[in-house]
């Protein structure tokens, strides 16, 4: 557990220099909170409504805290060391690649918590955001995200047969999901083109699971949004999992 720890600390210095994923996962979020905050404030989505703009737009913002880490930052640096054969080089030591891998997507997981525990600070302190739901249904929603996010960024880096390829998978499904599923623009303000669209995207789900358990709905109302994350979960890692097969790890 030692050594383990001290992999884990390695590799988090490593992620803190990396501009892009510490900015996009910390920094950009509540950029985008003050910005739609300045705006909007937190007054009623619509008339009589008893959730504020920023009761939605926060839990939508964690989702694109996770996206950012699950579909950019891990799979781009699994595929950037299994191209660099430094996975290979691990597996010449006690150390091995899977404590190496282990730790990895450790770090990618813990930035994400960090960056959605800053955004529910920021929102609490600057505009008095509520979070209705409790901490198992908040939970459930969070741990759904992750591993559709990361399962999804898993399987781009098994379908890219180089870092290039899998760049430019990574990017195109982060920045259109990004700005069709509602994480950064509500998608009440979407026509119903870009609606019908955006229900084909996970990210989708994942944002409207989070806006209801944040704004109080329990897990049943919520079935469709749990069955749908957790099968394309099983999915992506499965068909990763056996696309990985055909290929030279080292």
């Amino acid at each position: 557990m030692k050594r383990f720890a001290v992999i884990c600390k390695m590799e988090f210095r490593m992620f803190a220099r990396d501009f892009f994923g510490f900015f996009f996962a910390l920094v950009f979020p509540v950029l985008m909170l003050l910005l739609f905050g300045g705006i909007y404030g937190n007054e009623p989505v619509s008339e009589g409504a008893n959730v504020g703009m920023m009761d939605v737009c926060v839990p939508a913002y964690a989702v694109m805290v996770i996206g950012v880490t699950g579909l950019m930052s891990l799979p781009l640096t699994l595929a950037n060391c299994k191209e660099k054969k430094i996975y290979k080089r691990f597996d010449a030591t006690p150390v091995g690649k899977k404590s190496i891998i282990l730790a990895q997507v450790l770090v990618n997981v813990s930035v994400a918590m960090m960056g959605i525990l800053v955004l529910l600070v920021a929102g609490k302190i600057l505009y008095h955001i509520q979070i209705r739901g409790t901490l198992i249904s908040v939970g459930v929603a969070v741990v759904l995200s992750v591993t559709t996010m990361f399962s999804m960024g898993f399987l781009f880096t098994a379908i890219g047969q180089d870092l290039k390829s899998a760049s430019f998978l990574c990017y195109l499904f982060y920045f259109v999901m990004l700005f069709l599923s509602g994480a950064t623009i509500p998608d009440m303000l979407f026509p119903d083109t870009m609606k019908t669209i955006a229900k084909f995207l996970p990210m989708t789900h994942a944002v409207d699971f989070m806006q209801g358990v944040f704004a109080g709905d329990g897990l049943r109302g919520y079935g469709m949004q749990m069955l749908v994350l957790g099968g394309l979960t099983v999915i992506f890692v499965g068909v990763g999992a056996v696309l990985y097969r055909g290929k030279d790890w080292a």
